[in-house]
């Protein structure tokens, strides 16, 4: 079966702070928003839309992996011992299980994600 992601309002997420397991805020409270819309039935696939507001959070991809196409705004990942890297609208980013680093939200973000256990 087909799934279209209409675009979602700021309302239609749930928001909440960001913190662990998920990552750790490195730069006081973030204010995340987010919406599941696919999980498979084992759960080691689930998709959606995630929100952030500005700030500075430290990420470690342990047990997933991610891929995430930047929607709008601005941010900067730093993985560890590498170089920063700046994702714009329109970027798409891979974070492999076993990646460590640092997110650095400059502008307002809205990314679609596909994380994978």
């Amino acid at each position: 079966m087909t799934h279209v992601l209409r675009p979602l309002e700021v309302s239609d997420l749930e928001a909440k702070p960001l913190a662990l397991p998920s990552a750790e805020p490195l730069s006081g409270e973030i204010i995340v928003r987010s919406k599941v819309e696919f999980t498979d039935k084992d759960r080691t696939v689930i998709s959606g839309i995630w929100e952030s507001d500005p700030g500075v959070s430290r990420w470690e991809f342990t047990t997933r992996g991610e891929i995430i196409h930047l929607l709008q705004g601005v941010m900067i990942v730093h993985e560890d011992d590498g170089e920063p890297v700046e994702l714009t609208a329109g970027s798409a980013a891979y974070f492999p299980i076993g990646w460590k680093g640092v997110w650095t939200v400059v502008e307002p973000v809205r990314k679609f994600y596909v994380v994978y256990k």
